[in-house]
């Protein structure tokens, strides 16, 4: 009995070791990754782009999907707790806020060239001249312009030189019942400040200096701030959504908006007479519009820094980005800048108008307090949006509370 007892206890201790060397085996070739594209076919596209680096790298890759609403604070909390995930996306104006903290991993500029990636997308990824986040896609916002409104206003239907023509068109437009000239982005979190920094660069102003000393009440944002204003005298004042719906149902002439724009009018209102066009110039000022942007990162912690550097390098390769963004349009565009002209997007002339408007695109400052700032400006443009301060009233007291943020 003690014989078939001990050789029992052999068998189950071996089994026991032979399971947990496997599991660790298996463990060393699995990282996590955290993102945010959590959409049915934005997860099957992404799953099928990572089921190809498993397929070379013999590896596992453990997904989970963050939303925009709460994935920030799931991420914070990931590094407070140590369950931080190998990878993880960031959008680009967060990332100053975790690079400045210490938890993400700086990487080899060497193996990481950043003259590959449009030129816009490199600052957000450096802290202190190191890089934490490498550039993954990139996106930005063009001018929608209504062309059935214009003829019926008698307007010639071509893409407008300035903003001065748009606002000269006003009383002809609104003349029109149940249409509005412009869609002006209200009290909208996290969407209103991407509208009004596009008038305050295309004036001519910045939020920072070179110095990174604030100057949001500079007489450029001013002054851009106050046309602003004009437009919404003259237009649609809602939310991002709203405005997006109306143009989609024919209701607004010009709006400023995101690729997503022409899936919803494709999907809703596919008759309707539109063009997308450049943003427009100001005093002769190029038209600058507002650039978003995705970013992989390493967590400083992780105990697979080989693999997953593979993988950033992977999904970051604009072979790889691109088949990403062909099938989930609203991704936009690979951060390697060698693919805006791609084949792919010349088929599609609308696409164009975004991939020219990236030459002409800013991110917002690398600032670790960002979002603070970002709540700051679009509280002050909703008090002058509302009647209840000045534009320059408005940006004095903006400029004084970024001016205290520690």
């Amino acid at each position: 009995m003690k014989k078939i007892l001990l050789i029992s206890i052999f068998t189950l201790l071996s089994i026991m070791f032979i399971s947990c060397d496997k599991s660790s085996i298996d463990d060393e070739n699995t990282i996590t990754f955290w993102h945010f594209w959590s959409e049915p076919n934005q997860k099957t596209v992404l799953d099928s782009i990572i089921t190809a680096f498993e397929k070379e790298y013999d590896c596992d890759v453990t997904t989970t999907e963050l939303s925009w609403n709460d994935g920030k604070t799931k991420l914070m909390a990931g590094f407070n707790s140590n369950t931080a995930p190998d990878v993880l996306e960031l959008g680009s104006d967060w990332i100053a806020q975790f690079s400045s903290a210490g938890v993400l991993q700086a990487f080899n500029k060497d193996t990481f060239n950043l003259k590959n990636f449009v030129d816009f997308s490199h600052s957000p990824g450096l802290w202190n001249n190191n890089l934490f986040a490498i550039p993954w896609i990139v996106d930005t916002r063009v001018l929608f312009v209504n062309n059935g409104i214009l003829k019926k206003s008698g307007l010639n239907s071509n893409c407008p030189n300035s903003f001065n023509d748009i606002l000269n068109q006003a009383e002809l437009v609104n003349n029109n019942e149940g249409v509005y000239l412009f869609g002006v982005n209200s009290s909208d979190a996290h969407r209103l400040y991407k509208k009004v920094l596009t008038f305050f660069w295309t004036f001519g102003g910045d939020i920072f200096d070179a110095n990174g000393n604030p100057t949001i009440n500079s007489p450029e944002n001013v002054a851009a701030l106050e046309f602003y204003l004009s437009l919404s005298k003259n237009g649609y004042l809602e939310t991002q959504r709203q405005i997006d719906a109306a143009f989609a149902q024919g209701k607004i002439a010009y709006w400023i908006s995101g690729g997503w724009l022409l899936e919803k009018i494709k999907n809703e209102n596919p008759n309707l007479d539109f063009s997308v066009c450049l943003i427009p110039s100001i005093n002769g000022k190029q038209g600058i519009s507002f650039a978003g942007g995705e970013y992989l990162a390493m967590n400083a912690k992780s105990k697979k820094q080989k693999l997953a550097g593979e993988f950033i390098k992977f999904m970051t390769n604009g072979k790889n980005a691109i088949e990403f963004c062909k099938k989930v349009t609203e991704a936009g565009f690979p951060a390697d800048k060698k693919y805006f002209a791609d084949k792919y997007y010349q088929a599609f002339p609308n696409r164009m108008v975004f991939a020219n408007q990236l030459n002409f695109a800013k991110m917002t400052p690398v600032h670790p307090k960002w979002l603070e700032v970002e709540e700051i400006i679009e509280f002050a443009v909703s008090k002058a949006l509302y009647g209840e301060m000045g534009a320059k009233g408005a940006l004095d007291m903006a400029q004084e509370k970024v001016l205290s943020i520690k």
